[in-house]
Protein backbone atom coordinates (compact mmCIF):
# COMPACT_ATOMS: atom_id res chain seq x y z
CA UNK A 1 0.00 0.00 0.00
CA UNK A 2 1.25 3.33 -0.89
CA UNK A 3 1.27 6.21 1.31
CA UNK A 4 -1.88 8.30 1.93
CA UNK A 5 -3.58 5.64 -0.05
CA UNK A 6 -7.26 4.69 0.41
CA UNK A 7 -9.15 1.22 0.00
CA UNK A 8 -12.67 0.59 -0.98
CA UNK A 9 -14.22 -2.52 -2.01
CA UNK A 10 -14.62 -2.74 -5.45
CA UNK A 11 -17.33 -4.01 -8.23
CA UNK A 12 -16.77 -6.69 -10.86
CA UNK A 13 -14.35 -8.76 -10.05
CA UNK A 14 -14.59 -13.13 -9.60
CA UNK A 15 -12.36 -15.46 -8.84
CA UNK A 16 -10.81 -18.11 -10.98
CA UNK A 17 -9.82 -21.45 -10.43
CA UNK A 18 -6.26 -21.30 -10.42
CA UNK A 19 -6.30 -18.98 -7.35
CA UNK A 20 -6.20 -15.36 -9.26
CA UNK A 21 -8.98 -12.83 -9.20
CA UNK A 22 -10.22 -11.23 -12.62
CA UNK A 23 -11.41 -7.98 -13.09
CA UNK A 24 -14.71 -7.80 -14.80
CA UNK A 25 -14.64 -3.57 -15.01
CA UNK A 26 -12.89 -3.10 -18.50
CA UNK A 27 -11.99 -5.48 -21.96
CA UNK A 28 -8.77 -5.87 -20.08
CA UNK A 29 -9.55 -8.45 -17.81
CA UNK A 30 -6.30 -8.06 -16.08
CA UNK A 31 -5.60 -11.68 -13.34
CA UNK A 32 -4.19 -10.50 -9.97
CA UNK A 33 -2.01 -12.23 -7.62
CA UNK A 34 -2.19 -10.92 -4.20
CA UNK A 35 -1.21 -7.47 -4.27
CA UNK A 36 -1.04 -7.07 -7.75
CA UNK A 37 -2.45 -4.02 -9.26
CA UNK A 38 -4.50 -4.23 -13.06
CA UNK A 39 -3.31 -2.34 -15.68
CA UNK A 40 -5.06 1.13 -14.51
CA UNK A 41 -2.69 0.66 -11.52
CA UNK A 42 -5.83 1.88 -9.10
CA UNK A 43 -7.92 -1.24 -9.03
CA UNK A 44 -5.60 -3.82 -6.66
CA UNK A 45 -6.06 -7.08 -5.20
CA UNK A 46 -5.77 -6.74 -1.39
CA UNK A 47 -6.76 -9.70 1.09
CA UNK A 48 -8.20 -11.58 -1.53
CA UNK A 49 -10.72 -9.01 -2.77
CA UNK A 50 -10.51 -6.09 -5.08
CA UNK A 51 -10.26 -2.52 -3.88
CA UNK A 52 -10.32 1.15 -5.33
CA UNK A 53 -7.38 2.96 -4.14
CA UNK A 54 -8.56 6.39 -5.21
CA UNK A 55 -11.87 6.56 -3.50
CA UNK A 56 -12.28 9.99 -2.42
CA UNK A 57 -9.60 11.08 -3.68
CA UNK A 58 -8.63 13.49 -6.62
CA UNK A 59 -6.18 15.29 -8.53
CA UNK A 60 -8.13 18.58 -7.97
CA UNK A 61 -11.31 20.15 -8.63
CA UNK A 62 -11.88 23.25 -11.17
CA UNK A 63 -15.23 24.76 -12.23
CA UNK A 64 -15.07 24.78 -16.55
CA UNK A 65 -17.11 25.99 -18.69
CA UNK A 66 -19.28 22.56 -20.34
CA UNK A 67 -18.08 23.12 -23.77
CA UNK A 68 -14.07 22.27 -22.68
CA UNK A 69 -15.79 18.70 -22.04
CA UNK A 70 -16.57 19.01 -24.99
CA UNK A 71 -20.36 19.21 -25.00
CA UNK A 72 -22.08 21.65 -27.36
CA UNK A 73 -25.69 20.63 -26.83
CA UNK A 74 -25.99 19.99 -23.12
CA UNK A 75 -27.06 23.15 -21.37
CA UNK A 76 -24.69 25.74 -23.49
CA UNK A 77 -22.72 28.33 -21.23
CA UNK A 78 -23.35 26.44 -18.07
CA UNK A 79 -20.42 25.69 -15.76
CA UNK A 80 -19.58 22.14 -14.80
CA UNK A 81 -17.64 21.29 -11.53
CA UNK A 82 -14.71 18.68 -13.23
CA UNK A 83 -12.71 16.55 -10.97
CA UNK A 84 -10.50 13.27 -11.97
CA UNK A 85 -8.31 10.69 -9.80
CA UNK A 86 -4.98 9.36 -11.29
CA UNK A 87 -4.58 6.12 -13.32
CA UNK A 88 -6.15 5.04 -17.05
CA UNK A 89 -7.06 1.73 -18.57
CA UNK A 90 -5.41 2.73 -21.68
CA UNK A 91 -2.28 3.47 -22.87
CA UNK A 92 -2.48 6.00 -25.42
CA UNK A 93 0.94 7.56 -27.00
CA UNK A 94 -0.64 10.26 -26.97
CA UNK A 95 -2.50 11.61 -23.80
CA UNK A 96 -2.69 15.01 -23.82
CA UNK A 97 -3.34 14.55 -19.94
CA UNK A 98 -0.58 12.14 -19.01
CA UNK A 99 0.96 13.98 -15.99
CA UNK A 100 -2.62 12.80 -14.59
CA UNK A 101 -3.70 9.47 -16.27
CA UNK A 102 -0.61 7.98 -16.18
CA UNK A 103 0.25 8.65 -12.71
CA UNK A 104 1.69 6.32 -10.66
CA UNK A 105 2.04 8.50 -7.76
CA UNK A 106 -1.03 8.60 -5.57
CA UNK A 107 0.28 11.32 -3.49
CA UNK A 108 -0.58 13.75 -6.47
CA UNK A 109 -4.18 13.05 -4.90
CA UNK A 110 -3.87 15.73 -2.76
CA UNK A 111 -7.50 16.66 -2.41
CA UNK A 112 -9.93 14.30 -0.56
CA UNK A 113 -14.10 14.98 -0.49
CA UNK A 114 -17.01 12.66 -0.71
CA UNK A 115 -19.60 12.42 -3.00
CA UNK A 116 -21.74 14.32 -0.31
CA UNK A 117 -18.74 16.76 -0.52
CA UNK A 118 -19.10 17.39 -4.15
CA UNK A 119 -22.34 17.68 -4.46
CA UNK A 120 -22.92 20.27 -1.89
CA UNK A 121 -20.36 22.32 -3.37
CA UNK A 122 -21.39 22.27 -7.39
CA UNK A 123 -24.75 23.36 -5.69
CA UNK A 124 -23.32 26.20 -3.90
CA UNK A 125 -21.37 27.63 -6.44
CA UNK A 126 -23.92 27.21 -9.07
CA UNK A 127 -23.06 24.14 -11.19
CA UNK A 128 -25.46 22.83 -13.71
CA UNK A 129 -23.58 19.54 -13.65
CA UNK A 130 -20.40 17.42 -12.29
CA UNK A 131 -17.86 16.52 -14.44
CA UNK A 132 -15.59 12.96 -14.04
CA UNK A 133 -12.72 14.03 -16.38
CA UNK A 134 -9.52 14.66 -16.69
CA UNK A 135 -8.57 11.12 -16.79
CA UNK A 136 -10.93 7.69 -17.47
CA UNK A 137 -13.96 7.58 -15.44
CA UNK A 138 -14.39 3.66 -15.98
CA UNK A 139 -11.77 2.94 -13.40
CA UNK A 140 -13.41 4.59 -10.48
CA UNK A 141 -16.40 3.81 -11.29
CA UNK A 142 -17.87 3.01 -7.68
CA UNK A 143 -16.62 6.43 -7.06
CA UNK A 144 -18.20 7.99 -10.14
CA UNK A 145 -21.27 6.39 -9.40
CA UNK A 146 -21.51 7.57 -5.61
CA UNK A 147 -20.90 11.01 -6.88
CA UNK A 148 -23.77 10.97 -9.24
CA UNK A 149 -26.19 9.68 -6.65
CA UNK A 150 -25.18 12.23 -4.46
CA UNK A 151 -25.49 15.02 -7.23
CA UNK A 152 -28.98 13.80 -7.91
CA UNK A 153 -29.99 14.52 -4.37
CA UNK A 154 -29.13 18.13 -5.11
CA UNK A 155 -30.44 18.32 -8.81
CA UNK A 156 -27.24 18.24 -10.13
CA UNK A 157 -26.30 16.78 -13.70
CA UNK A 158 -23.52 14.60 -14.24
CA UNK A 159 -21.42 13.98 -16.76
CA UNK A 160 -18.65 11.60 -18.15
CA UNK A 161 -15.72 11.95 -20.38
CA UNK A 162 -14.55 8.95 -21.22
CA UNK A 163 -12.90 6.37 -23.81
CA UNK A 164 -16.06 3.85 -23.57
CA UNK A 165 -13.70 0.99 -22.64
CA UNK A 166 -15.91 -1.05 -20.50
CA UNK A 167 -17.87 -4.25 -20.34
CA UNK A 168 -21.33 -4.65 -20.90
CA UNK A 169 -22.40 -5.03 -17.29
CA UNK A 170 -20.47 -2.89 -15.53
CA UNK A 171 -21.62 -0.53 -18.30
CA UNK A 172 -25.45 -0.41 -17.66
CA UNK A 173 -24.58 0.34 -13.97
CA UNK A 174 -22.54 3.33 -14.71
CA UNK A 175 -24.22 4.88 -17.51
CA UNK A 176 -27.75 4.69 -15.47
CA UNK A 177 -26.05 6.66 -13.07
CA UNK A 178 -25.17 9.41 -15.97
CA UNK A 179 -26.88 12.40 -17.39
CA UNK A 180 -24.36 12.97 -20.45
CA UNK A 181 -20.99 11.80 -21.66
CA UNK A 182 -18.75 12.12 -24.38
CA UNK A 183 -17.08 9.67 -25.73
CA UNK A 184 -13.51 9.74 -27.27
CA UNK A 185 -13.68 7.55 -31.04
CA UNK A 186 -9.97 7.52 -30.76
CA UNK A 187 -9.52 6.25 -34.27
CA UNK A 188 -11.61 3.97 -36.62
CA UNK A 189 -9.25 1.14 -36.79
CA UNK A 190 -8.35 -1.81 -34.31
CA UNK A 191 -4.81 -1.33 -35.93
CA UNK A 192 -4.81 2.43 -34.19
CA UNK A 193 -6.12 1.32 -31.49
CA UNK A 194 -3.78 -1.44 -30.70
CA UNK A 195 -0.43 0.42 -31.17
CA UNK A 196 -1.20 3.51 -30.00
CA UNK A 197 -3.47 2.89 -26.82
CA UNK A 198 -3.51 -0.93 -25.89
CA UNK A 199 -6.41 -1.37 -26.40
CA UNK A 200 -9.23 -2.30 -29.26
CA UNK A 201 -11.90 -0.69 -31.10
CA UNK A 202 -15.11 -2.93 -31.12
CA UNK A 203 -15.74 -2.59 -27.10
CA UNK A 204 -15.58 1.55 -28.12
CA UNK A 205 -18.38 0.45 -30.57
CA UNK A 206 -20.47 -1.42 -28.49
CA UNK A 207 -20.56 1.74 -25.56
CA UNK A 208 -21.45 3.75 -28.07
CA UNK A 209 -24.68 2.09 -30.11
CA UNK A 210 -25.54 1.28 -26.24
CA UNK A 211 -25.73 4.56 -25.54
CA UNK A 212 -27.79 5.56 -28.27
CA UNK A 213 -30.10 2.51 -28.51
CA UNK A 214 -30.65 1.40 -24.70
CA UNK A 215 -30.51 4.62 -22.79
CA UNK A 216 -31.60 8.62 -22.46
CA UNK A 217 -27.92 9.66 -21.73
CA UNK A 218 -27.31 12.82 -23.92
CA UNK A 219 -23.52 12.28 -25.21
CA UNK A 220 -21.41 13.21 -27.77
CA UNK A 221 -18.40 12.15 -29.57
CA UNK A 222 -14.81 13.79 -29.71
CA UNK A 223 -12.16 12.46 -32.54
CA UNK A 224 -7.96 13.94 -31.79
CA UNK A 225 -6.95 14.11 -35.20
CA UNK A 226 -3.02 13.23 -35.24
CA UNK A 227 -1.90 13.86 -38.96
CA UNK A 228 -0.53 10.86 -40.62
CA UNK A 229 -2.12 8.55 -37.56
CA UNK A 230 -6.65 8.86 -38.39
CA UNK A 231 -7.04 11.69 -40.11
CA UNK A 232 -7.02 10.02 -43.91
CA UNK A 233 -10.19 10.85 -46.11
CA UNK A 234 -10.95 6.72 -46.04
CA UNK A 235 -10.68 6.51 -42.83
CA UNK A 236 -13.00 9.55 -42.09
CA UNK A 237 -15.14 8.45 -44.78
CA UNK A 238 -15.67 4.96 -42.84
CA UNK A 239 -16.43 6.82 -39.62
CA UNK A 240 -18.57 9.43 -40.55
CA UNK A 241 -20.72 6.20 -42.18
CA UNK A 242 -20.79 4.10 -39.34
CA UNK A 243 -22.05 6.84 -37.19
CA UNK A 244 -24.51 7.98 -39.81
CA UNK A 245 -25.66 4.12 -39.52
CA UNK A 246 -25.55 3.33 -36.47
CA UNK A 247 -26.39 6.24 -33.99
CA UNK A 248 -28.09 8.80 -36.36
CA UNK A 249 -27.27 12.36 -37.80
CA UNK A 250 -28.08 14.16 -34.24
CA UNK A 251 -25.09 13.08 -32.46
CA UNK A 252 -22.54 15.95 -32.74
CA UNK A 253 -18.91 15.03 -33.71
CA UNK A 254 -15.87 17.09 -32.59
CA UNK A 255 -12.62 16.49 -34.25
CA UNK A 256 -10.13 18.26 -31.98
CA UNK A 257 -6.36 18.97 -32.87
CA UNK A 258 -3.15 17.17 -31.56
CA UNK A 259 -0.87 18.88 -29.44
CA UNK A 260 2.59 16.66 -29.40
CA UNK A 261 2.99 15.08 -26.12
CA UNK A 262 3.61 12.43 -23.75
CA UNK A 263 4.88 9.84 -26.49
CA UNK A 264 4.40 11.29 -29.62
CA UNK A 265 6.24 14.83 -29.35
CA UNK A 266 8.06 13.92 -33.12
CA UNK A 267 4.51 14.10 -34.76
CA UNK A 268 3.44 18.00 -35.64
CA UNK A 269 0.61 19.53 -34.64
CA UNK A 270 -2.82 19.15 -36.39
CA UNK A 271 -3.17 21.60 -38.88
CA UNK A 272 -7.03 23.62 -39.02
CA UNK A 273 -7.37 22.78 -42.68
CA UNK A 274 -7.18 18.99 -41.82
CA UNK A 275 -10.09 19.89 -38.85
CA UNK A 276 -11.91 21.73 -41.45
CA UNK A 277 -11.57 18.61 -43.93
CA UNK A 278 -12.48 16.16 -41.49
CA UNK A 279 -15.58 18.42 -40.39
CA UNK A 280 -17.00 18.78 -44.24
CA UNK A 281 -16.63 14.82 -44.90
CA UNK A 282 -18.68 14.05 -42.04
CA UNK A 283 -21.21 17.05 -42.93
CA UNK A 284 -21.30 15.12 -46.25
CA UNK A 285 -22.16 12.09 -44.71
CA UNK A 286 -25.37 13.57 -43.34
CA UNK A 287 -24.08 14.04 -39.88
CA UNK A 288 -25.86 17.84 -38.78
CA UNK A 289 -23.49 18.70 -35.97
CA UNK A 290 -19.88 18.68 -36.40
CA UNK A 291 -17.55 21.03 -34.84
CA UNK A 292 -13.59 21.46 -34.61
CA UNK A 293 -11.75 21.86 -31.68
CA UNK A 294 -8.19 22.67 -30.03
CA UNK A 295 -8.53 25.81 -32.71
CA UNK A 296 -9.38 29.21 -33.27
CA UNK A 297 -12.72 28.40 -35.91
CA UNK A 298 -16.02 30.40 -35.22
CA UNK A 299 -17.61 28.30 -37.87
CA UNK A 300 -16.05 25.50 -36.78
CA UNK A 301 -17.74 26.12 -33.51
CA UNK A 302 -21.07 27.21 -34.37
CA UNK A 303 -24.41 25.42 -33.91
CA UNK A 304 -26.71 25.72 -37.23
CA UNK A 305 -29.75 24.81 -37.70
CA UNK A 306 -29.99 21.87 -40.07
CA UNK A 307 -33.61 22.57 -41.40
CA UNK A 308 -32.55 26.08 -42.83
CA UNK A 309 -28.89 26.79 -41.71
CA UNK A 310 -29.30 29.69 -39.44
CA UNK A 311 -26.29 30.41 -37.48
CA UNK A 312 -28.26 29.52 -33.68
CA UNK A 313 -25.14 29.10 -31.45
CA UNK A 314 -22.17 31.35 -32.29
CA UNK A 315 -19.40 30.35 -30.06
CA UNK A 316 -15.61 31.56 -30.09
CA UNK A 317 -13.36 28.62 -28.18
CA UNK A 318 -15.65 28.35 -24.97
CA UNK A 319 -17.85 31.74 -25.02
CA UNK A 320 -21.06 32.30 -26.92
CA UNK A 321 -21.07 35.41 -28.83
CA UNK A 322 -24.74 34.52 -29.98
CA UNK A 323 -27.81 32.28 -28.43
CA UNK A 324 -31.27 32.00 -30.75
CA UNK A 325 -32.75 29.35 -29.58
CA UNK A 326 -36.29 29.83 -28.60
CA UNK A 327 -37.12 27.91 -25.33
CA UNK A 328 -38.28 24.91 -26.52
CA UNK A 329 -35.02 24.57 -28.15
CA UNK A 330 -36.30 25.28 -31.93
CA UNK A 331 -34.79 27.38 -34.51
CA UNK A 332 -37.24 30.60 -33.94
CA UNK A 333 -36.66 30.75 -37.95
CA UNK A 334 -38.11 27.90 -39.11
CA UNK A 335 -39.15 25.65 -35.95
CA UNK A 336 -36.57 22.72 -36.55
CA UNK A 337 -36.11 21.00 -33.20
CA UNK A 338 -32.47 21.01 -32.15
CA UNK A 339 -30.98 17.61 -30.60
CA UNK A 340 -29.43 18.12 -27.10
CA UNK A 341 -30.85 19.38 -23.79
CA UNK A 342 -31.48 23.10 -23.07
CA UNK A 343 -32.50 25.79 -21.15
CA UNK A 344 -34.49 28.55 -21.40
CA UNK A 345 -31.44 30.64 -22.27
CA UNK A 346 -27.82 29.77 -22.55
CA UNK A 347 -25.40 30.37 -19.44
CA UNK A 348 -23.05 33.03 -19.44
CA UNK A 349 -19.95 31.25 -17.38
CA UNK A 350 -17.71 31.96 -20.57
CA UNK A 351 -13.96 30.17 -20.71
CA UNK A 352 -13.09 30.87 -17.35
CA UNK A 353 -11.14 27.58 -15.53
CA UNK A 354 -11.42 28.20 -11.90
CA UNK A 355 -9.34 25.60 -9.59
CA UNK A 356 -11.18 25.15 -6.12
CA UNK A 357 -10.79 23.18 -2.87
CA UNK A 358 -13.76 21.04 -0.93
CA UNK A 359 -14.12 20.70 2.18
CA UNK A 360 -13.43 16.66 2.26
CA UNK A 361 -16.87 16.04 4.20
Amino acid sequence: MLEHETHHPARYWHRLDDGRIQCDLCPRDCKLHEGQRGACFVRQRVNDAMVLTTYGRSSGFCVDPIEKKPLNHFYPGSSILSFGTAGCNLACKFCQNWDISKSREMDRLQDQASPEAIARTAEALGCKSVAFTYNDPVIFAEYAMDVADACHEHGIKTVAVTAGYIHDAPRRDFYAKMDAANVDLKAFTDDFYYKLTGAHLQPVLETLEYLKQETDVWFEITTLLIPGRNDSDQELAAMSEWIMDKLGPDVPLHFSAFHPDYKMQDIPATPKSTLQRARRMAMNAGLRYVYTGNVHDVAGDTTACPGCGTALIIRDWYRILDYRLSTDGRCPQCGHAIAGRFADQAGHFGQRRIPIAINAR
